[in-house]
């Protein structure tokens, strides 16, 4: 698979907000971006507050853009601060630093896009973006 396709997003959507209602999660934000940053697709939860949906793109988009899983953003952020404002800086405040954003590779290892959710504790956002990108038959690079 070169690229992803609106299936495997919207199977990564669905697969996420289920595994979310499983474990009884509050409310979540599901953003699917191709390799490119662009929204593939997108769903709320009935409840989620105004800024899910920023904060799980930002989540998303901080992965691709810098080629790891948000959570070694936050990670790394917390060594560097002053790299991080930087990078705050140069991406318009676009990207999150906190778990939940993940890498989306093909069979080949190749980056085709990533998931960015919020809603509940940013480890548990992760678990359900790994979930989906597995179900769609991907793989999930949270690092």
């Amino acid at each position: 698979m070169s690229e992803l396709t609106l299936e495997a997003a919207r199977t990564i959507v669905d697969v996420a907000l289920a595994t979310g209602r499983e474990m009884a999660l509050e409310p979540l934000a599901v953003s699917v971006l191709d390799a490119g940053g662009h929204l593939k697709c997108f769903a709320r939860e009935d409840g989620t507050g105004i800024l899910r949906f920023d904060i799980a793109f930002g989540k998303a988009w901080g992965a691709l853009g810098m080629g790891f899983g948000s959570r070694t953003l936050a990670n790394r952020a917390k060594d560097s601060a002053q790299f991080f404002t930087a990078l705050a800086a140069a991406s318009g405040g676009r990207l999150v630093p906190a778990p939940g954003g993940v890498l989306i590779r093909d069979g080949a290892g190749r980056v085709i896009g990533a998931v960015g959710i919020s809603g509940d504790r940013s480890d548990k956002d992760e678990a359900c973006a790994v979930a989906g990108i597995e179900a769609a038959g991907l793989s999930a690079d949270t690092g």
